[in-house]
């Protein structure tokens, strides 16, 4: 899959400076499914085959649907991604993210809004499906961490549904 998807690395801007996004990333769904974060728009690539089957058998497994997917891969353990919730309004007041994890093993980790030392992390292998849903992205942050001793690739899918915006 890693060959097959386009893969971009976005600028973000974080305190008012322009830098490269630590990891390289893809945005896929149905022609409808525009999103914006971290104050980028991003216009949907068709799905590809292999991600239209994952996305179904994911769907089956969350009990619900999804109209998009953002791929995220890290290359290796300098890649990360900041804490942060998946709380753009386009998503929903609670929105069902299932988050697929195919490669190296990374940690993940999970801390309350309200106190950031309640904190929970687990390890993602090679196959793992983490199902956020309800009042987590108002109630938590999570993070993909940096680690030193990672030195393979790992390819994060995080299935969603935006809400598709009446034409003007």
């Amino acid at each position: 899959m890693h060959a097959t998807l386009a893969w971009a690395q976005p600028q973000l801007v974080l305190f008012g400076k322009r830098v490269a996004a630590p990891r390289l990333e893809a945005w896929y769904g149905d022609p409808e499914a525009r999103y914006r974060y971290s104050g980028l728009g991003h216009e949907p690539l068709a799905w590809t085959p292999l991600l239209a089957a994952l996305r179904d058998r994911v769907a089956t497994a969350a009990g619900t649907t999804f109209n998009s997917v953002l791929a995220n891969l890290y290359r290796d353990g300098r890649d990360s991604n900041g804490w942060h919730s998946d709380d753009e309004p386009e998503l929903g007041s609670q929105p069902t993210i299932a988050s697929l994890s195919l490669g190296a093993p990374r940690r993940f980790r999970f801390r309350r809004k309200d106190d950031h030392r309640a904190t929970v992390e687990t390890l993602l292998l090679d196959g793992s499906l983490v199902l956020m849903r309800g009042r987590s992205q108002e109630c938590w942050q999570h993070t993909i961490p940096k680690e030193r001793d990672v030195h393979e690739p790992r390819i994060n899918l995080t299935f969603r549904t935006v809400a598709v915006r009446a034409s003007r």
